[in-house]
């Protein structure tokens, strides 16, 4: 084009070239993250105590650039456990919950156990590292699909209405973390953790003088 001085070119070029190299960054920043999160829910599965450097290595990023799409450790895990968290409460949604409320109990326990399984100490290094209260909230979508069964069998019979649903909803919980840290610590065998997660269960909801089935 007549008249166009060399800074008119220059500045040309630069319009299409920084829109791409920004593209191209933050493609890179979400391949980083994604691998990050990748690899620090495969270290922490095995090891609740895996350090951040270790991560990095598994991940193939340096520590700086960890830290630079996670400010802290506890923030990695709390980030990590919450798409771990997404994750099984999609799984679950597969789950058959009709029928008899204490069968469908007994296989919502095994999925989820599976899950918990799947994820290893991952629960351990959430429950060392973050606060009480977020540790509660990235479960909400787990108990908000625990609740209609727990709900029904409470209506029909099947379960104790005794006691608060609010208590009942932590006590599964908190079995199936249980198991996670026992299995963890070499308490009691992976395989047997299903059998002895719904027996305790089953047995905490039973009403009280009904015979268990």
């Amino acid at each position: 084009m007549a008249g166009r001085t060399a800074a008119d070119t220059l500045m040309h070029n630069i319009s299409w070239e920084v829109p791409a190299v920004t593209t191209v960054k933050r493609a890179d920043a979400r391949k980083n993250i994604e691998s990050i999160m990748d690899a620090a829910t495969a270290c922490l599965a095995r090891d609740p105590d895996v350090s951040v450097a270790d991560i990095a290595k598994a991940a193939g990023v340096g520590r700086v650039t960890l830290y630079g799409h996670f400010e802290s450790r506890a923030t990695l895990v709390a980030q990590v456990v919450e798409r771990a968290i997404q994750q099984a409460d999609e799984a679950l949604g597969g789950v058959e919950l009709d029928g008899d409320p204490r069968a469908a109990l007994s296989r919502l326990l095994e999925a989820s156990w599976r899950l918990t399984q799947q994820y290893g100490a991952l629960i351990v290094a959430a429950e060392q590292s973050m606060p009480q209260e977020q540790f509660q909230a990235v479960h909400v979508g787990l108990v908000d699909r625990w609740k209609p069964l727990m709900e029904r069998g409470r209506r029909d019979g099947s379960f104790r209405d005794d006691q608060p649903l609010a208590w009942q909803l932590t006590l599964l919980q908190s079995v199936l973390h249980a198991a996670s840290g026992a299995v963890y610590r070499g308490e009691i065998k992976a395989a047997d953790a299903a059998a002895l997660i719904d027996g305790t269960v089953q047995a905490a909801l039973t009403p009280p003088g009904a015979a268990r089935t």
